[in-house]
């Protein structure tokens, strides 16, 4: 176990050029591992995006071993790091998509997790073109002696899902996100990063698209709530060293999860 594991989240906007986006992520994956980063994360719907939705999303779905996924397992492995980056998941609903965020390292896939949580809010309709993911046992993978789990974006404001993640053992929650731009969104993301860190005691390392549709300031969060390292809004990485034995102090000085006197279950 090392002392301190550097992480980084990587601020880009994803296109209807999965090529392009391929070719942004392995530049911003460089930075990051030049960095000292050992993962790296990527924004929500970072294999393909159009604003608005349209057919064109499950035209470019892919398989979790697709050609996507297999492009960021090439460049995991050239940069020895692990990746985690939104894809558009092929669904079982032809006219859908799974919005999936998936783990990479030099070996292939080592986790993925299916969205729960669909934006219907705030004017939108996620639903109308992509199929939640259903409530399952959180995946997880470990690195030099923490535990990552995944969440998505609105995934934030429900807070049941990071007590799954916390229950199943994750000391940090990586989150990729395209957060809506609009009146005190920005206020939103940065409120609910903090908050999920603090309540759970553990890290947040969280990476959106930057603006004019998402609201940029990807960044990272420690188990006391204290901001480690952000991106603007801009095109840009963001490292942190998070410290491994923090999460023991923390919760010896603060014990909320052991304290709670209530459990989450799915419906």
């Amino acid at each position: 176990m090392t002392d301190t594991l550097p992480i980084g989240v990587a601020q880009f906007a994803p296109t209807a050029d999965t090529a392009a986006n391929l070719e942004a992520i392995a530049h911003l994956v460089a930075t990051a591992s030049a960095r000292g980063a050992r993962v790296v994360v990527l924004p929500e719907y970072s294999s393909f995006f159009v604003d608005p939705f349209d057919e064109s999303l499950a035209e470019n779905a892919q398989d979790l071993d697709g050609p996507f996924v297999q492009a960021l397992r090439e460049i995991a492995r050239a940069e020895e790091v692990v990746v985690v980056a939104g894809l558009l998941e092929r669904a079982s609903d032809e006219g859908r998509v799974r919005n999936t965020a998936v783990a990479v390292d030099g070996t292939g896939l080592i986790a993925h997790y299916r969205k729960l949580h669909l934006y219907d809010a705030f004017g939108q309709r996620e639903s109308d073109w992509v199929e939640p993911g259903e409530a399952s046992p959180p995946q997880t993978f470990e690195l030099d002696g923490l535990r990552f789990g995944l969440m998505t974006c609105y995934d934030l404001r429900f807070p049941e899902v990071g007590r799954l993640l916390v229950d199943a053992g994750a000391d940090v929650f990586l989150v990729p996100a395209e957060w809506v731009r609009g009146p005190l969104k920005e206020h939103h993301w940065r409120t609910l990063l903090h908050a999920r860190a603090i309540e759970n005691t553990v890290f947040v390392a969280a990476a959106d698209h930057p603006p004019p549709l998402g609201v940029g300031h990807s960044l990272i969060v420690d188990p006391l709530g204290v901001e480690l390292a952000a991106v603007g809004t801009s095109t840009d990485v963001a490292v942190a060293h998070l410290d491994v034995g923090s999460i023991e102090r923390v919760r010896r000085v603060n014990p909320s999860l052991t304290l709670r006197r209530f459990r989450v279950q799915p419906r």
